[in-house]
């Protein structure tokens, strides 16, 4: 069954929602369109991007689906430095908030997904992650939209409970498993539609 009004989502992420993306948009009910912008990466990218974004106009869409921490803990072998340091994410985060809210979409926050630390840093690997980093980020992000009553999808511990061979490799999902993701986002998603009446 179709909804009364055409809404739209716009998905700002990493290379995780880029793949459910796809899955999303099949899973969704007529009327719904679920759009994801070019970029992505990590915090202080997202913050560059809707800058520009509101520069222009803006974002139309009634529901912004946003996700990223997962290129913030990029960490380097030789320093243990992050891309992103744990202090500037969180000013981050309170930057992507007062943007959003100048424009027309709700932010939804999506919590960052697990990945696997043992695969993933290999000898020759050039940068490394941490589940411990995973954590202590996702932990800032959760308290920060707590504090200013932005929704959150609990993607990371949805994703981690699906059992045994989560992974394609050290971070990404395969098929079967993104287009679980998907369906979780898109009961979300009709859960709030049937809330605020859209």
């Amino acid at each position: 069954m179709g909804w009364h009004n055409t809404m739209k989502i716009f998905i700002i992420g990493d290379s995780i929602s880029a793949h459910y993306t796809p899955f999303l948009q099949t899973c969704l009910p007529e009327g719904v369109e679920a759009t994801r912008g070019e970029k992505g990466g990590d915090s202080s990218m997202v913050v560059s991007f809707l800058k520009e974004k509101w520069g222009a106009g803006g974002i139309d869409a009634d529901l912004l689906l946003l996700n990223c921490g997962l290129h913030d803990i990029k960490t380097d072998p030789m320093t243990g430095a992050k891309q992103v340091p744990l202090e500037q994410y969180r000013e981050n985060l309170q930057a992507i908030i007062q943007l959003t809210r100048q424009m027309k979409p709700k932010l939804v926050w999506v919590r960052t997904t697990p990945c696997d630390e043992g695969v993933h840093n290999r000898p020759d690997s050039k940068f490394h992650r941490f589940a411990a980093d995973c954590h202590a980020y996702n932990a800032a992000a959760d308290e920060i939209m707590a504090e200013e009553r932005v929704p959150m999808i609990d993607l990371y511990n949805f994703t981690r409970r699906l059992g045994p061979d989560l992974y394609c490799d050290h971070v990404h999902f395969p098929d079967h498993i993104r287009e679980k993701q998907a369906a979780f986002l898109a009961g979300w998603v009709m859960c709030w539609m049937a809330v605020s009446g859209k």
